[in-house]
């Protein structure tokens, strides 16, 4: 591996300076990160058949022990242990398997348990539509405003170059807030009217497009239920009179499951030192500018084995959406050349501390709930709100 002296995270000593796209020589930035992604895609095989294998293993039995102990708990500690197991088996098939499986990352075992197109997580929204508005959409689409929902999730502010409006006061208790139902959020958030394509042909296309909506929503409707069922009535059915108790152990586990993810998620596009772009500066966007939105959309946060498996590895959400079908739990490897390459090139990195990118975020939640107007009157970018400065476009 090319050793480099590598530059110091966002939050050690400040944002760095930041180069214009003309200054990258994206031509060379495309070559240095496919480089990199061709040899990390040749070594993809049996350790990645073994690590999803593991995973999976150690997720069933989380949720064996969780389901258990909840049943048989007779007073709060083993019942506690229950509720952190099975919350953990969630965080486990949500983030390391669901997550990563739908991205592909495991299609080259053609194991059908472990293929993106038929696989279904333990979640309540449906792979379809989650695979629709996250892979489709916003892998597309990073960071652009107009473009990419997921930038606030079609409700909250975090730019300056994002209209403000009278709910966004909310947003600050209302955010942290949705992280209790934060699975059900992405479900309804999934099914928003931009996910549909537009009719353009008259009456039979606006047909077409309603019918799309329908299946979705009855599809996700059914998938709640069962979902439903199995939580809050088959298996507290098994337990009885003390089917209460379980009843409250799922949900406090679902619980658990949704704050995590809610935290994770929001860490990789939210904090203060993220980029946003326009529609207009993918009208001539080469591969290497892509790359370069991708870096300057995205953050980091340090984590060592454990909290990496745990955030799905998207702890290197940069790695990620620079290579999301590579499997995750190469992202460890690969963040140091990732590095590296954005030293050469003089992109900034950004990665962090878990709970500094966390307050960074919190931060831009609380200032963009306010209105924030320059001398002109119009929205102005503050620090923390951070616009691309590659209005040029990309290098030709």
């Amino acid at each position: 591996m090319r050793k480099c002296n590598l530059t110091r995270g966002l939050h050690d000593e400040g944002r760095p300076s930041m180069t214009r796209r003309t200054e990258v020589d994206l031509k060379l930035l495309e070559h240095d990160l496919g480089e990199l992604r061709a040899r990390i895609a040749a070594k993809v095989g049996e350790e990645d058949r073994e690590h999803v294998y593991s995973v999976r293993f150690a997720a069933t039995c989380l949720e064996v022990s969780g389901r258990v102990l909840i049943h048989v708990s007779l007073e709060p500690v083993s019942f506690g242990l229950g509720v952190v197991s099975l919350a953990l088996y969630k965080i486990l098939e949500n983030m390391e398997l669901g997550h990563n499986v739908l991205h592909g990352q495991y299609d080259f075992m053609r194991d059908p348990t472990l293929a993106s197109a038929t696989y279904e997580w333990d979640f309540v929204g449906t792979a379809r539509a989650w695979k629709r508005a996250h892979n489709a959409t916003h892998h597309t689409f990073t960071n652009v405003l107009g473009k990419d929902d997921d930038f606030g999730y079609g409700a909250f502010r975090f730019s300056a170059d994002v209209p403000w409006r009278p709910f966004h006061l909310l947003q600050p208790l209302i955010s942290p807030l949705s992280a209790l139902f934060f699975d059900h959020a992405v479900a309804v958030y999934d099914l928003r009217p931009s996910q549909y394509e537009a009719p353009r042909d008259g009456k039979p296309a606006t047909r077409a497009m309603q019918t799309a909506r329908l299946t979705d929503l009855v599809a996700l409707g059914k998938k709640a239920a069962t979902l439903y069922f199995k939580e809050y009535v088959f298996y507290p059915a098994l337990a009885g009179p003390f089917a209460p108790k379980v009843i409250a152990g799922n949900a406090l586990a679902n619980g658990l499951r949704n704050v995590w993810a809610y935290a994770v998620i929001y860490c990789g596009h939210l904090t203060a030192d993220t980029i946003t772009f326009t529609a207009e500066e993918l009208a001539t966007e080469t591969r290497g500018g892509f790359y370069l939105r991708q870096i300057l959309g995205s953050s980091n946060f340090r984590a060592g084995p454990i909290l990496g498996i745990l955030s799905g590895h998207l702890s290197h959400q940069i790695e990620h959406h620079l290579f999301p079908d590579i499997p995750a739990w190469r992202y460890r490897e690969l963040a140091p050349e990732v590095e590296c390459i954005c030293e050469k090139h003089g992109i900034p990195y950004n990665t962090g501390t878990f709970a500094a990118q966390l307050k960074s975020v919190a931060r831009a939640l609380v200032r963009h709930a306010l209105p924030r107007a320059s001398h002109d009157g119009r929205a102005t970018t503050s620090p923390g709100s951070q616009r691309s400065p590659f209005a040029n476009g990309p290098e030709a």
